[in-house]
């Protein structure tokens, strides 16, 4: 039979062993990659509904779910749910504490990443988009910037403005008519990133309506573009497509490193890019009279989640390195105190803590890589849309949507969203 220091052993490394969340959730992002979200449903959904320190991460994948399968209500349900738990959960109970400095982070309650709960709001805009409640889609947009301004204020975090947030925004502000708005965020926009495809356009189209005669001018100069026809036309309406592409980054541990003295590094996480292959989306637009396609547009990328993802968890490692520091005279002051009573076991307590010690992978992982958007200009009336999901050499990857009917209102704006995996 084991000793009692044999046993205590094999407690720790089977603390370190358990099931985690990756393992928990990869059938589930195997099935939302065949595209059958109605079974990856059915997999995250008792997870979601379970109360416990994971519950936040399981709530993330299955709002994520419901939005792919056109539960966009639902998923706001959850994604609120998720939303009000990343602030309430923002604590440690003394036993967690404590197990995740002798063991692992990932007996702590989860509360999610900063790039995580700032997403929340992104990913909740577009589904009201997709319901036409425009004011709440505003409304999400107006809250992400609440958050981003608390960060700045209360915890001294600079992070970026969301371009996907205020480009949909900018658009959403247009579509209401209210174009002093759309201008000012067409703007913050640019000032961001200035290399989305459509800016240009948008701010000289945008300061013409907004009747900002100085700006227009201003723009106008500066990219070589005057106004188009299609402005002006009353008949004309506009077709957006939000374009998901591929998966965000994954968490993996960091190597270890093994010093002279036997001291190993703890645990630390990282953000990997996942291999996609697809990068980007054709939208074909086929009128209802007619055969041929009237219009052909590839999408754009508004917001990179995977560059912003890993840049927000790189700024956030001192008070996690400070926290792993922590741990680590944790688990040498528990050895010590250990041997005093029992000689040995407390080498064999340290020892077996650094066995299980490992980094937090919980995280939101149906995110995609990129969010982008293709727009199109039509005459009002009813057209059938493919979407087409295109590899970098520009080839079909087929992976498209199925062919959907549309309805183009003059003067108003028609939102599609699609997310491709591969």
């Amino acid at each position: 039979m084991l000793g009692y220091k044999g046993r205590f052993l094999f407690l720790c490394i089977f603390l370190s062993g358990c099931a985690t969340y990756q393992s928990k959730v990869e059938r589930a992002r195997t099935l939302l990659e065949s595209h059958d979200a109605e079974k990856a449903i059915g997999l995250l959904k008792p997870l979601a509904k379970e109360d416990g320190k994971d519950q936040l991460i399981y709530i993330f994948d299955y709002a994520t779910a419901l939005q792919i399968a056109g539960k966009y209500k639902e998923s706001n349900q959850e994604l609120m749910a998720a939303d009000r738990m990343s602030d309430r959960k923002n604590y440690l109970s003394v036993s967690r504490f404590g197990g995740s400095l002798l063991f692992n982070e990932e007996m702590t309650q989860y509360k999610g990443e900063d790039y995580e709960r700032l997403l929340i709001n992104v990913m909740s805009a577009i589904n009201y988009l997709m319901l036409r409640d425009r004011e709440n889609a505003l409304v999400e947009v107006r809250r992400l910037n609440e958050k981003l301004q608390y960060y700045r204020l209360e915890e001294k975090k600079e992070y970026e403005q969301n371009t996907a947030a205020l480009y949909l925004s900018a658009l959403l502000w247009e579509a209401e008519k209210n174009w002093d708005s759309a201008y000012i965020d067409f703007e913050r926009t640019y000032k961001r990133d200035s290399n989305i495809s459509y800016i240009q356009e948008d701010l000289v189209r945008s300061a013409i309506h907004a009747g900002r005669g100085d700006a227009a001018k201003k723009w106008s100069k500066e990219f070589s573009l005057g106004p188009k026809p299609e402005w002006r036309d009353k008949d004309i309406g506009e077709l957006v497509l939000i374009y998901q592409q591929g998966w965000g980054p994954r968490k993996a541990e960091r190597p270890r490193v093994v010093t002279p003295y036997g001291f190993v590094s703890p645990g630390f996480p990282m953000l990997q890019p996942t291999r996609t292959f697809t990068r980007r989306a054709k939208v074909e637009v086929v009128s209802e009279e007619t055969v041929p396609v009237l219009s052909v547009e590839e999408t754009k990328t508004i917001y990179n989640v995977q560059d912003t993802s890993i840049k927000t968890l790189e700024d956030s490692y001192g008070p996690l390195i400070a926290k792993r520091i922590a741990a680590f005279i944790a688990k040498k002051v528990a050895a010590n105190a250990i041997d005093k009573k029992n000689e040995g076991l407390g080498a064999v307590l340290f020892f077996a803590t650094q066995i299980a010690d490992r980094a937090d992978l919980r995280q939101w992982s149906t995110l995609p890589e990129t969010i982008q958007v293709a727009k199109l200009q039509l005459k009002a009336g009813k057209y059938k849309v493919h979407i087409r999901v295109l590899f970098e050499s520009g080839q079909y990857s087929g992976e498209d949507m199925p062919p959907i009917e549309v309805e183009i209102k003059p003067r108003d704006k028609t939102f599609l969203n699609w997310r491709s995996f591969r």
